[in-house]
């Protein structure tokens, strides 16, 4: 919700965050904004309502469980999502990502942390979700194959985006690939793990990218 407000008000917004803002303020005119902040914080209930029935009400310990897995898997994400790239394009690549313009460091944050729940609630939830429904329910598809189809195709949806609006990167094979791959590896996640591992492991990786110099994911 930080980043919704910040982001609101500082014009620095990811591709997904764009998305999002816009189809509401179509659809809700001049309350479309506060439409889309209800129904974020309200999907976020929802996926916390379902954990709790499946796990029961999550303690302290499970919170501080979550953030280290997540810190784990962020610093190991890079490393294979680049291995994984080199190995589908037959050799070292350059993968420096980067912004399209300087930004200070509290607004590189929030666009960091909020990549991790608009993209993942976007591209993850939303987007896979459905993609998976449609090949489940309307082309009559073996649920490992309408899975495979979703994930994939979602992953290419989501590199695609990063190209896109006054923020958006120059396209390269290398980064495009290396964002693609980054899309499956994070369905994996989201699919096995849950929206809050796949949220927090994203969010993360684009901070430490970011304070490392190299942009974000």
């Amino acid at each position: 919700m930080l980043a919704h407000f910040v982001s609101g008000e500082s014009g620095i917004r990811n591709g997904a965050d764009v998305l999002l803002k816009s189809l509401f303020a179509v659809l809700g005119g001049r309350h479309g904004l506060t439409i889309f902040a209800a129904v974020l914080f309200g999907t976020g209930l929802v996926l916390v309502a379902r954990d709790w029935r499946k796990g029961g009400a999550p303690t302290a310990g499970y919170f501080v469980g979550m953030f280290g897995e997540s810190v784990v898997y962020a610093l190991l994400f890079g490393g294979v999502t680049s291995l994984l790239t080199g190995l589908l394009l037959h050799g070292p690549q350059s993968l420096l990502i980067g912004q399209g313009q300087a930004l200070g460091l509290p607004t590189e944050l929030v666009v960091s942390l909020g990549a991790g729940i608009y993209e993942e609630l976007l591209f993850r939830v939303v987007l896979v979700g459905l993609l998976a429904r449609l090949a489940l329910v309307g082309f009559g598809w073996r649920p490992w194959v309408a899975g495979t189809f979703a994930t994939l195709l979602g992953a290419f949806i989501f590199s695609a985006f990063h190209y896109i609006g006054p923020l958006g990167d120059t396209l390269a094979l290398g980064s495009f690939t290396f964002r693609m791959v980054a899309g499956v590896l994070l369905s994996g996640l989201f699919l096995t793990r849950g929206f809050g591992i796949a949220a927090w492991t994203h969010a993360l990786y684009d901070v430490f990218l970011m304070l490392r110099g190299g942009g974000s994911s």
